[in-house]
């Protein structure tokens, strides 16, 4: 049993099929992490490596965790010390660590397209875990997966997404993998963060936060991305949460079962209230706990793929 492909670059030509196998996968696991012992032997003698060329807490301490909770080796680059600073191109990197003997390379880049990059010059399993403003799967399918255990289903359900579109790999994968599982997904924000031509992947766009929540069962906020912001997309943070930042009074609108979400790290006060984000409708925190389930079936489904 495994996906269809040895990668894992992106949602966007991911089929129906795999993100099902993937999400009852890592329905299993979950039930692992839930035991008293919670590590399996099932990739005992495979070798983890993340390589990340930007900054990360949750991701890259969660594929740590999910590999060695299914007994890989696992070696952690810190490209601030490796002989990237002597000049030494990321493939060459790459290659380098492949033939040492990895299986798994999991990379997060600033450039979009990395990982579909080195997915085609190797042999070992490319995961993307974050590449640039395109994709972040892995996000997108611990998303999916916390919806679909908290709402029995995708299908029919009318997700909101929340600000910085432009700028979010995650809102790219979730959009391609609600639609995909027949959701529907508005966006909303300024004009200046939720470009009109995102309509072309069958989404609805608003600029009026509390139009767009009206009946939300799922209300998914993003970070606002500064570091790969110019100047100009709003005026200050403060104008920016009186009309897109998420409060008590604005999650109203949703549907009054409506879970809130973010994928992190958040802003408190910019894109989201603290009252909201501790509050009993946020499974923020259960997101977090499902994306171990998620990334150990990730790795498990791809060492299938080799078998």
């Amino acid at each position: 049993m495994g996906l269809s492909s040895k990668d894992l670059t992106g949602l966007k030509d991911l089929s129906p099929e795999d993100i099902g196998l993937i999400l009852e996968t890592a329905a299993g696991f979950k039930d692992v992490l839930g035991r008293d012992i919670k590590k399996v032997p099932a990739l005992r003698g495979k070798t983890t490596v993340t390589l990340f060329y930007e900054p990360s807490t949750r991701t890259r301490t969660s594929f740590e965790l999910a590999a060695k909770r299914l007994s890989t080796d696992v070696i952690n680059i810190s490209v601030s010390t490796s002989s990237v600073v002597k000049g030494e191109t990321l493939i060459d990197t790459a290659r380098n660590v492949e033939a040492l003997g990895a299986d798994f390379i999991i990379v997060r880049h600033s450039s979009s397209g990395i990982a579909q990059f080195l997915a085609k010059k190797l042999k070992a399993s490319v995961i993307n875990a974050g590449d640039g403003t395109n994709e972040h799967p892995t996000q997108a399918l611990l998303d999916l997966f916390t919806i679909q255990e908290k709402k029995g289903r995708l299908n029919g359900l009318k997700v909101a997404i929340v600000g910085d579109i432009l700028h979010s790999r995650v809102a790219k994968s979730n959009i391609y993998g609600l639609t995909r599982l027949g959701a529907e997904v508005r966006l909303i924000g300024p004009p200046t963060l939720v470009p009109g031509c995102l309509k072309d992947l069958g989404v609805r766009i608003f600029y009026d936060m509390d139009k767009g929540l009206q009946g939300a069962d799922i209300v998914m906020m993003l970070r606002i991305q500064t570091e790969r912001q110019g100047k100009g997309f709003f005026p200050s943070a403060e104008e920016y949460f009186r009309n897109w930042g998420l409060t008590t009074a604005r999650l109203a609108a949703a549907d009054p079962d409506a879970l809130v979400m973010h994928p992190g790290p958040m802003n408190r006060g910019v894109e989201i209230a603290s009252d909201v984000a501790d509050g009993g409708r946020s499974v923020i925190l259960e997101q977090v706990t499902n994306g171990l389930a998620v990334r150990m079936a990730v790795l498990y489904l791809l060492s299938g793929t080799k078998q």
